[in-house]
């Protein structure tokens, strides 16, 4: 339950500087800031939802860590890192092609790992695993 506390707390924090930073602005954004803060929105989100997954099965008195959130965890950590390594490679290859700073092309690349990570575990979460 503490895990899921803390989680819901990092989301919270992260929700609000980045409401911060979107009104630091001065209401002058690009179309990359606002597709950062949709992504942001939508890995707080997940983060979100985790919590409060968490926090639901601790009051049912369901263990916090099984085999099968154990094994879910394990390939989703799989499959978003072979598909951010193709990911990185179509950021090497189209960073010559557009105009951005080296520090947005690594943001986005970091934040769209996050994304990879947030949408295999929701489809291996739902779609559970196959027998092998």
């Amino acid at each position: 339950m503490k895990k899921g506390i803390i989680v819901l707390i990092l989301s919270l924090t992260v929700l609000l500087t980045t409401a911060l930073w979107l009104f630091s602005t001065g209401g002058i954004l690009k179309a990359y800031d606002l597709l950062t803060f949709g992504i942001i929105i939508l890995v707080v989100g997940f983060a979100i939802f985790v919590g409060y997954t968490r926090i639901s099965g601790a009051r049912r008195g369901e263990p916090a860590e099984d085999e099968m959130s154990k094994k879910i965890l394990q390939r989703t950590a799989a499959l978003s890192y072979y598909i951010s390594l193709y990911l990185w490679v179509g950021i090497l290859f189209i960073k010559d092609r557009v105009n951005l700073d080296t520090e947005e092309l690594i943001g986005g690349g970091i934040l769209g790992m996050a994304i990879t990570y947030a949408i295999s575990w929701i489809i291996l979460y739902f779609r559970g695993i196959r027998n092998e």
